[in-house]
């Protein structure tokens, strides 16, 4: 039974169904977050301009400060909790620590979203491609060559090669 001014409905995040009341106003980010207790979603700026916010529905990349939470019932949302699997980190989330390509890491779920929606729609994106992908994401602490290094790396371990990370990569050159 919904609470007054209350909606009663069930998201379907990260393969698996989630009931919940909340205000028809409330944004998905605040409904992930508030009602659905699934934090690693982060509030940004809240106008669509940083890119902390970004989720997943039905595959595509969505700033979800700007979606209402009513809209995303009935299709599938995916979180930065549904990347891995299991005790099995994703592919990104491997490079990304194998390159140090977060430093505070507020903007890193957000950035991790972009960039594996990006690897399903192209396997093999060039550094300029990368960049255009994840243009609506920012990182005050990064400059953004570790985070593009990491996609690619990534990227080439999703396509099966025995990709390891340079020494330049690690170090610094």
């Amino acid at each position: 039974m919904s609470e007054p001014n209350k909606v009663l409905a069930t998201f379907h995040v990260n393969s698996e169904p989630h009931e919940c009341a909340f205000a028809p106003h409330k944004t998905l980010l605040e409904v992930l977050r508030e009602d659905l207790d699934l934090c690693g979603t982060k509030h940004g700026c809240e106008l669509g301009e940083c890119g902390a916010c970004t989720v997943q529905i039905d595959g595509t990349p969505v700033l979800s400060c700007l979606y209402l939470g009513l809209d995303a019932v009935g299709k599938q949302i995916r979180t930065v909790e549904g990347l891995a699997n299991g005790p099995t980190l994703h592919p990104l989330q491997d490079a990304f620590a194998d390159l140090g390509a977060a430093q505070c890491g507020y903007c890193t779920p957000g950035i991790l979203m972009a960039a594996e929606s990006l690897l399903q729609a192209n396997p093999s994106p060039s550094r300029d491609e990368i960049k255009q992908g994840l243009a609506g994401n920012l990182c005050r602490c990064t400059g953004y060559l570790k985070i593009f290094e990491a996609v690619e790396l990534a990227a080439a371990r999703m396509r099966g090669e025995d990709a390891e990370p340079s020494k330049e990569s690690i170090y610094g050159s």
